[in-house]
């Protein structure tokens, strides 16, 4: 169990209120979670959290290491066709249902957080049930702009829905944000640019371009962004570019007085680079949008070309307030780079307005807003809990 002590803000008796996160699976799920799950800490430093996850998830790393309990069930992914794990997939789903409930009885459960997700489902499911006289109420958070089936379902029966824009395809919802942690919201840019650019051998008065396209980096990003260095160095920009640990860049040899082309596998230090950079090239995940917004760090978003289009909507409401441009996959070319780009970090004016209204559309407080919701529904719950 979470050894993080006994409430102070209490659902019923003198106990703790306990809240379950369901967003195992994928960063997109998991980072949200932590995120809330550190805001309703600092609200309560005594709250009991249980994180519910698979052994297939990124949770079985990313919980611990945030010192969170972790609770692992069975992994029901929905197979996308006609095969055996269809078919086994009703027994598995009341298998991890069962598990869930189990763990639910087990905490002692007051409210269930859902990001989305599969682990989200027997989540979901199991909160229907009658279990010590009352059911246990779910919050539901939804990160993009078009929402999966996993809170599609939570939400028919969630207490609250809350989600980063007005129509995520969820019905009535309340709008937040994306959770981010703190590390992020509390980066002040401008203090800590000096020491950033200094980090990476940047000049203090350079122009940086971060480049990024997550934790695997991105080969279109790379190959457009790279093959486009002779004209960055030729206008004065810098480039911090993180280009996956299993990627490689092609860059041509540096001439003498070029401003530097800082190529790395990753970035251990994203607050870093954050504050380094003027303006960002990357993909346009949940995440990656929450926390370019919620340090006003403008960015040519780049969505996944792959999937259902939802990252062409995350990025849209940024792009629409004038914080963000937007370029498909098959159009970031070396020539959009060396024209687009390279006009766009040499417009001072240009760029300071945008990095205003990437501030704008950002929501700083969006943990903090999801955990004081929670724990506004877990209290309530307490006071409905029958006899």
């Amino acid at each position: 169990m979470n050894d993080r002590g006994r409430s102070g803000l209490r659902s019923r008796g003198d106990r703790g209120i306990s809240v379950l996160l369901a967003g195992g699976g994928t960063a997109g799920h998991v980072e949200p979670a932590m995120a809330v799950a550190d805001a309703l800490t600092a609200l309560d430093p005594q709250v009991r959290i249980t994180a519910l996850g698979t052994e297939r998830g990124l949770e079985t790393r990313l919980v611990p290491e945030r010192g969170y309990h972790l609770e692992l069930i069975t992994p029901v992914p929905l197979p996308r066709k006609l095969t055996g794990d269809l078919v086994r997939l009703p027994v598995r789903v009341r298998r991890a249902v069962r598990q869930t409930r189990a763990v639910l009885d087990d905490v002692d459960a007051d409210v269930i957080i859902g990001f989305g997700g599969y682990v989200a489902v027997p989540a979901y499911l199991a909160s229907r049930s009658i279990r010590r006289g009352r059911r246990v109420p779910v919050v539901v958070h939804e990160a993009n702009a078009s929402a999966g089936w996993a809170n599609r379902l939570g939400a028919r029966s969630a207490q609250r829905v809350l989600s980063a824009v007005a129509d995520p395809g969820l019905g009535p919802v309340e709008v937040v944000g994306v959770p981010v942690r703190s590390a992020i919201t509390s980066l002040d840019r401008a203090a800590l640019r000096a020491q950033a650019r200094e980090h990476f051998g940047f000049a203090p008065d350079a122009r940086v371009l971060l480049v990024f396209g997550g934790s695997q980096g991105a080969q279109s990003l790379n190959r457009a962004v790279s093959a486009a260095a002779e004209d960055l160095a030729a206008a004065g920009i810098s480039v911090l570019h993180a280009h996956g640990p299993k990627n490689t860049l092609d860059l041509p040899a540096a001439a003498d007085g070029d401003p530097p082309y800082v190529a790395v596998p990753y970035l251990n230090r994203m607050d870093l680079a954050y504050a380094a950079a003027d303006l960002a090239i990357c993909r346009s995940g949940a995440m990656t949008v929450a926390e370019l917004t919620a340090i006003g760090l403008p960015a040519v978003y780049v969505p996944l070309p792959i999937g259902n289009g939802e990252q062409r909507l995350n990025a849209q409401p940024v792009v629409n307030a004038g914080g963000g441009v937007l370029v498909d996959d098959a159009d970031l070319s070396p020539v959009f780079v060396a024209e687009t780009v390279v006009n766009l970090l040499s417009d001072s004016d240009r760029l300071q307005a945008m990095t205003a209204a990437a501030a704008m559309a950002g929501h700083r407080d969006a943990a903090q807003r999801v955990a004081e919701i929670a724990l506004e529904v877990a209290q309530a719950s307490g006071r409905k809990r029958l006899p």
